[in-house]
């Protein structure tokens, strides 16, 4: 049987990855992004259904479990196999004219939209449609563990929701885990703001002494939805290198 594979923040960077690697398994996939324009050209480009969908948008999200039933049987109801709340980033800009304090605010708020919100409101929206077997997977990171200001208190907060949730949907027979990723080249995160020195210094940081790729994270959440992963569950898996190591 085709899995159905929705992944949030599947047009560009990780997300689009994980969409990649799902499809080439010949899955069905369905990835979501904020623009129409991107969100064409990614499903063009890589053989997979687009919806323009904006994660922290309750009224956007409500409308996934519709989209879902597109790929059911006639009259039935569309499942999900595996969900990847890929979608995140470094807070938006502060628009200008507030005080300092309404701009930390703002900064802040922007953080846990994006990267915690975002995952919940997905969730809470497709989780009823989740079988046997089907995996939850989120795209967490290092700033989490270290230097990470708000975006990394966000990917914490991520990592402890993602716990919780496992206690709740593992008796059901789903999994639900955490990929907390380290410096990966490739990508748009930094928005051109990545000097030399400082990629430099994220590499050596590692121990292995190169920086990750898109593919790593994407081989990662292939493995949490196989069969083999299916007794891992509540976990927080850290690829980086060693730059963060745990024991």
């Amino acid at each position: 049987m085709t899995r159905i594979v929705l992944v949030t923040g599947g047009t560009s960077g990780l997300g689009r990855a994980v969409a990649e690697r799902f499809a080439a398994d010949g899955a069905t996939v369905l990835v979501t992004g904020r623009h129409a324009g991107t969100v064409d050209r990614t499903a063009k480009e890589l053989g997979v259904h687009g919806l323009v969908c904006d994660a922290t948008d309750p009224a956007q999200v409500a409308a996934l479990g519709t989209r879902l039933d597109a790929f059911a049987a006639p009259g039935g109801r569309g499942r999900l196999d595996v969900l990847v709340n890929a979608a995140g980033g470094l807070p938006e800009p502060a628009s200008g004219g507030g005080s300092p304090l309404e701009t930390l605010l703002a900064q802040w708020l922007s953080s846990l939209a994006q990267n915690l919100l975002g995952a919940v409101l997905t969730t809470a929206a497709v989780q009823d449609r989740l079988t046997p077997g089907s995996s939850v997977i989120g795209i967490g990171s290092i700033g989490a563990e270290r230097r990470g200001g708000s975006y990394g208190a966000a990917k914490a907060a991520l990592g402890s929701w993602n716990a919780s949730l496992s206690a709740e949907l593992a008796p059901r027979g789903v999994t639900c885990n955490l990929i907390s990723a380290g410096f990966v080249a490739g990508t748009n995160f930094f928005r051109g703001g990545l000097t030399d020195e400082r990629r430099a210094a994220l590499v050596e940081e590692t121990q292995n002494k190169r920086p990750g790729t898109p593919d790593d994270i994407a081989q990662t959440a292939h493995f949490l939805a196989s069969p083999g992963a299916r007794h891992i569950t509540g976990q927080t898996i850290h690829v980086n290198g060693g730059a963060h190591t745990t024991r």
